[in-house]
């Protein structure tokens, strides 16, 4: 779930990535900044309050050197605010919104076994149908569900796994 604060962030960089048509540049920005703090000694380095916020941003300037002024102005506000552990959430927000921008919605597919192209292409083309948008998938795996899939797009959840139409089964066949 996202933060308020991520969420705040986020809407104010696609703002600015709409504006300026730098939707590409700002992913590639937003992802060296998230590859920065997930270095444990920058975080906690970044996180220390007994460290100046100007000497934060100095020891960072030769990193951020190839990020452009506006993504460099987003560090300096999220180090001077102590919330730069929040540069991983905006980072993947942001890339939910471009997706949103694009009218494609990323859903996160679980089958019991590992599907090949075709099948990909074919719980697409389902998802599609149901969702009216292009869709992306992000495959897991969970042999629990014996067979069907189980796709979450946001807050909907479609569930055509094996597991769940039993379930419904056992329900519909007991006594009343």
């Amino acid at each position: 779930m996202a933060t308020g604060s991520a969420k705040r962030y986020v809407q104010a960089v696609i703002e600015l990535a709409r504006d300026g048509g730098s939707f590409a540049a700002w992913q590639r920005d937003l992802d060296m900044l998230r590859n920065l703090v997930s270095d444990a000694q920058v975080r906690e380095y970044l996180q220390n309050p007994g460290v100046q916020a100007s000497r934060k941003f100095a020891s960072l300037e030769d990193s951020l050197t190839q990020v452009s002024p506006e993504a460099r102005n987003l560090a300096h506000i999220l180090i001077e605010q102590r919330r730069v552990t929040l540069l991983p959430e905006i980072a993947e927000r942001f890339e939910e919104a471009v997706r949103a921008e694009q009218g494609i919605v990323l859903v996160d597919v679980t089958t019991a076994d590992p599907l090949d192209a075709d099948g990909q292409r074919l719980v697409k083309q389902h998802l599609k149908r149901i969702l009216g948008k292009e869709v992306e998938l992000r495959l897991t795996e969970d042999p629990e569900i014996i067979g069907g899939f189980i796709a979450r797009a946001g807050d909907q959840v479609i569930d055509g796994s094996v597991t769940n139409q039993l379930r419904r089964l056992r329900a519909r066949l007991a006594p009343v």
